[in-house]
């Protein structure tokens, strides 16, 4: 739409959230002017949170990097001088060369994450092209891939409830998520559910904003959501409040997992969980009787080195309950599968010209990778792009050893020079969400958006696939599937035979912006069984864990305890990780970087509120000021995830003091398993 020399262009949020808003730009001579939540999205329902809001103070940031620069001082200083992208990717394309003639492909690293979720953006020419080179893949499993396992080990995947049926949901339990901060769009369809007469408990550690909000917070002790879990099975077996009828019909292993739970009576848990079996018996009694009942757990639980079983264990309670009878009713943890279920994602990533046998890192153990001396060939360059490992992965302070090594070859892809950037050979400019062409299947509700470029990319930054396009003709490559546009690449996601996305085109989503999967009419994923496992049933005995060599039933898993405090980290409203904490109004409304203790723990160390402490461990050390907090029980403290400010004023990072800890089945990272002290300085 235009008049008056102002354009108005649809597009969507790339950022790492649920919501997947999508939003209007506004666009006059070339610049944008304003951009704001799109009033007739459904689910955006016309707002954006409080980062997203000042999204163009970031595009058009004076500390922006426009064009391609190349290190001129030491490791770390971030001097750089600019130079043409021909020089910049020309010396890349040879030193690689070289890299690969002396010691294979794999001693090149691409390191990417989430970013940007587009589909462009996070994985397609880059596939391509790293794949068919051979280099060393990364696995991405940082987060979602421990919940997912978890669930799937139950009922075969991740699917679950459309997050816009919780209205029909009576009893809501939001499971390790602080949806008001960090799910802002759900929380009016939340809101609607209560009004229907919906109870709403938070479970969760730390007394969160939601859980304020909530008609009941149990406080769980970290890492115990298994055993809670388990402790409901108990009550619900014991008092005959399972749902027998749908178990034998639809479930495997009911008198295995009967017998697993007898050990597990809220009294016997209750040091483990920190919740009174008063508190557990009223927790399962209300859960198994109230339908429809809905079970929302997200990021929280997984960061535990138990994750993956916790998720598996919570994945059997709306199998005994059946509640996945009901619409509304079940678990619902991410869309993100089922999105890229319906899209033809081979024709996107191209698997068949990948090189095989080539290793596979895991993202989490960069700073060992890279320190590594037994690694063969060593990790010699490091391409990095929608990510800022030295912020959002463990270990910071052996990431940062690593990143200072003398034969070590950095580049850096990003819009400023980020904590990572500090370190790199070179750093190339990228664009923003509104000078890209995108798809950005959305994790938190079945809405399919396309991202219309808005503005021309500023200075000299490109897209990452026009990175890809021209780092690939640097390296002298032609075939022509690295040099496909985006709208072609695209168009052939869009080309796909599943009933969800027909009548989903290019067209269509190039002139509304979005289309809702055509998912079917009062949709109940697993109402009458029909698990996408072998023999179609809930595995609540699983052969495959048991072949693996793991439990085959639910358990608590491994759970650390320390005499030190527990670290939990969570979101804040104006940082997304590492983004935005560049901008002033955002550091000023976050303030100093601070500890929240509970006043048992500051009393035990001498520590007064407000008083400037230091928060160490064998991982490293940062400086913060102590806040006194009953939001958090004794034992736990809690800091904000991400870049923040020091008590000097210098950006720091909490993952200074977290470990390379791997979950219970080798995926992600076990973030909350750190454990600090605290003392005044």
């Amino acid at each position: 739409m235009s008049g008056n020399g102002l354009n108005i262009v649809r597009g969507a949020c790339g950022h790492d959230c649920p919501d997947t808003c999508s939003w209007i730009v506004e666009v006059r001579d070339g610049k944008a002017e304003k951009l704001y939540g799109d009033p007739d999205h459904p689910f955006t329902r016309g707002t954006l949170c409080a980062k997203v809001n000042h999204y163009l103070d970031r595009v058009y940031h004076p500390e922006r990097i426009l064009y391609p620069l190349k290190r001129t001082g030491a490791k770390g200083e971030a001097r750089f001088a600019r130079v043409s992208w021909d020089e910049a990717l020309g010396d890349v394309a040879a030193r690689w060369k070289r890299l690969i003639d002396e010691f294979g492909a794999e001693s090149i690293l691409p390191y990417s994450s989430a970013g940007t979720q587009g589909l462009l953006g996070m994985s397609s020419l880059d596939e391509r092209l790293f794949s068919s080179m051979g280099v060393s893949r990364l696995d991405r499993a940082i987060c979602g891939a421990v919940a997912a396992q978890g669930i799937a080990a139950t009922q075969g995947s991740g699917t679950g409830v459309d997050p816009e049926d919780f209205i029909h949901s009576r009893f809501i339990v939001l499971w390790g998520t602080n949806t008001i901060v960090t799910n802002l769009h759900l929380w009016p369809v939340i809101r609607e559910a209560r009004q229907r007469g919906a109870k709403v408990v938070v479970i969760d550690p730390i007394r969160t904003r939601t859980a304020d909000a909530a008609d009941w917070h149990i406080a769980l002790k970290p890492a115990a959501d298994a055993a809670f879990a388990l402790a409901v099975m108990h009550v619900m077996i014991r008092d005959g409040l399972v749902d027998l009828d749908y178990v034998t019909r639809y479930a495997d292993g009911y008198e295995e997992l009967k017998e697993r739970t007898r050990r597990y009576s809220p009294s016997e848990v209750a040091e483990i969980t920190g919740i009174a079996a008063a508190d557990t018996e009223r927790f399962a009694r209300e859960y198994a009787t109230t339908q429809p009942s809905l079970l929302r757990p997200l990021i929280g639980i997984e960061h535990h080195r138990n994750g993956a079983m916790a998720f598996r264990t919570i994945a059997c309670l709306p199998v005994l309950s059946g509640a996945w009878r009901h619409r509304g009713g079940g678990l619902s943890r991410s869309t993100h599968a089922l999105q890229y279920s319906t899209l033809n994602m081979a024709a996107v990533t191209l698997p068949q010209v990948a090189k095989p046998g080539v290793r596979t890192l895991n993202m989490r153990d960069l700073g060992h990778d890279l320190c590594s001396t037994e690694l063969s060939p060593p990790i010699l360059s490091l391409f990095v792009y929608n990510s800022n490992p030295m912020v959002s992965i463990p270990n910071q302070n052996r990431i940062r050893q690593g990143l200072m090594r003398d034969d070590l070859f950095t580049v850096v892809h990003d819009l400023f020079v980020t904590e990572t950037a500090r370190y790199a050979d070179y750093v190339l400019p990228a664009a923003s969400q509104i000078e890209c062409l995108d798809l950005v299947p959305a994790w938190g509700h079945h809405y399919l958006p396309l991202n219309r470029p808005a503005i021309e990319p500023l200075g000299e930054c490109v897209t990452n696939t026009e990175m890809i396009r021209r780092l690939a003709r640097a390296l002298g490559r032609t075939e022509p599937w690295l040099f496909e546009s985006d709208e072609e690449i695209l168009r052939a996601a869009l080309n796909s035979d599943h009933p969800w996305l027909r009548g989903i085109t290019w067209e269509r989503l190039w002139n509304e912006g979005y289309a809702r999967l055509n998912q079917p009419p009062d949709w109940r994923p697993f109402a009458d069984g029909a698990f996408p496992t072998p023999g179609g049933k809930a595995r609540l005995y699983s052969r495959e864990l048991e072949a693996a060599g793991l439990d085959p039933l639910p358990a608590q898993g491994e759970v650390r305890r320390d005499a030190a405090l527990q670290l939990i980290t969570g979101k804040t409203l104006h940082f997304l990780n590492s983004g935005y904490n560049n901008l002033d109004r955002h550091v000023r409304r976050e303030g100093v970087l601070t500890i929240e203790m509970h006043e048992e723990d500051m009393r035990a160390r001498a520590l007064s509120d407000g008083s400037p402490v230091r928060v160490f461990n064998s991982y490293g050390e940062l400086a913060a000021v102590c806040k006194r907090s009953d939001r958090v029980r004794p034992g736990v403290a809690w800091m904000p995830f991400g870049g923040a400010c020091d008590a000097a004023g210098a950006r720091v990072s909490v993952n200074a003091l977290t470990p390379e800890e791997p979950t219970d089945w080798g995926g992600g990272s076990g973030f909350y398993d750190a454990f600090v002290e605290v003392a005044a300085r």
